[in-house]
């Protein structure tokens, strides 16, 4: 398992965790509990691939997403009243995923022999929908059309991507380094209260 491998258990597992933890926010059952961390973890993805005409979507036909799901779940739930006290859980685990995932969404667009920009769209996307997906069906405004720079730093990390797999060229290094800018972008932003105008 090569680090970008490893890169993307520990997003869909950090993803679910996130999920979990947003569905037992709103007090839903078990079921519930594990569809939201499972459309929080895949939903961005899935909503990619179908974009880009790759089906069936890329956990259809790989069984590890399931299990990594189940993971993040009972991790959740078995620490739930450790982790669930902690308010930034959540967004600790959201930032993981949005990290990881964004960069991973920017490479499938490479892979498709996209154009740049549409790469950076699909990273964004790939980054950013499983959790207005979970959003969503939590019945709360998604973090991406709220006053928080959330998808600005997915097309930030996106794109220096893109620029350092077509200067530097080592596929590992680029991954690590772009994913942990997203993070850390993410992190100074929410500590900061940068935010873009309003649009009004």
């Amino acid at each position: 398992m090569n680090i970008v491998e490893v890169f993307i258990v520990l997003g869909t597992i950090s993803f679910a965790i996130s999920g979990a933890l947003s569905a037992m926010a709103k007090k839903m059952d078990v079921f519930g509990v594990f569809i939201i961390a499972f459309v929080t973890a895949l939903g961005g993805g899935t909503i990619r691939d179908i974009l880009i005409g790759k089906t069936p979507v890329f956990w259809m036909k790989d069984l590890q997403y399931f299990y990594l799901i189940i993971i993040g779940v009972f991790i959740a739930l078995l620490f739930r009243s450790k982790i669930g006290r902690w308010r930034k859980t959540l967004f600790i685990f959201d930032t993981i995923g949005l990290g990881i995932f964004t960069i991973a969404g920017v490479e499938i667009g490479m892979i498709a022999d996209l154009n740049p920009i549409v790469c950076i769209i699909l990273g964004t996307i790939t980054g950013s929908f499983g959790g207005v997906l979970r959003d969503v069906l939590s019945n709360q405004t998604p973090l991406i059309f709220h006053k928080e720079i959330y998808a600005t730093i997915c097309v930030l990390g996106g794109s220096i991507y893109y620029v350092l797999i077509h200067f530097q060229g080592d596929q590992n290094t680029a991954y690590v380094v772009t994913s942990l800018l997203v993070i850390v972008s993410r992190v100074l932003v929410t500590k900061f209260k940068w935010t873009l105008p309003k649009g009004y």
